[in-house]
């Protein structure tokens, strides 16, 4: 496997993410989970079967609050869509013109994709796998990463045995502080299904056969004017590490 390296680029309010290349080819920005990183998509996504294709220079950032990067504890380092601030100011870094990159996000990823395309991104094509319809329209703060999350910050029990328990497990074994995870969930803005209409980048949608939480990806996909759909198997977590969701994305990308 080809060697990554870690540099930084400088956000829009002084922060300074970090990012990773690797491999050679059409530049091709990919965006991690919530309490992942940049490190997933190459140890258990499909990034290593990109690679093999040897078509493409993967950009991996960690979002802010995430992996290498910054994490401050202060909520005013998360207003509102700074995610997307970063992402663009990567993309200004990296001196990466309309039309001459392509963009994927996976879970939170997508939704930070989605909306730098309604922002005014041009990737030739954006992947958004593993989110639907209701979550890119909808608030986080209703979602149960954020009742987890606020129940972890203020030393609530949950029981390891309950449907909450392996969730729980995994956001605190994620290495990420869960005051900093809620401050990310904090800053993510709905994307108006009015506003879907205005993504003219050609798109693919993709979703888990089982993944139950986020089933109107169908809807999604519809909702956008230039989109495929596409259903990949596993659940929400083993979709993203499936040989199928590497072919899909490798067949779109090269379409």
């Amino acid at each position: 496997m080809t060697d990554t390296r870690v540099p930084r680029f400088t956000g829009r309010d002084g922060l300074e993410p970090a990012y990773r290349e690797t491999g050679q080819g059409r530049p091709l920005v990919l965006l991690h989970g919530f309490a992942g990183s940049a490190a997933h998509w190459l140890e258990y996504g499909p990034a290593p079967a990109l690679m093999e294709a040897d078509r493409w220079r993967l950009i991996l950032p960690d979002l802010r609050g995430h992996g290498a990067s910054p994490s401050p504890a202060d909520p005013a380092y998360y207003p509102p869509d700074v995610l997307v601030d970063d992402l663009l100011a990567l993309i200004e870094t990296l001196g990466l013109d309309d039309g001459g990159y392509d963009l994927a996000g996976y879970s939170l990823g997508a939704r930070v994709a989605l909306r730098a395309l309604v922002r005014g991104a041009r990737p030739g094509r954006a992947v958004l796998a593993g989110q639907g319809l209701t979550q890119v329209c909808g608030p986080q703060q209703q979602s149960s990463n954020h009742r987890l999350l606020t129940a972890l910050v203020r030393g609530e029990r949950i029981d390891p045995d309950s449907p909450d328990g392996q969730s729980a497990y995994w956001l605190t074994h994620s290495g990420a502080e869960p005051q900093v995870l809620l401050h990310v969930l904090d800053s993510l803005v709905p994307t108006p299904q009015d506003a879907l209409r205005s993504v003219d980048t050609p798109a693919l949608v993709v979703v888990g056969d089982a993944d139950h939480g986020h089933a109107s990806a169908d809807e999604f996909a519809a909702a956008l004017p230039d989109a495929r759909f596409a259903r990949v198997p596993g659940d929400h977590w083993s979709a993203f590490g499936a040989p199928e969701f590497a072919r899909v994305i490798a067949e779109f990308l090269t379409g």
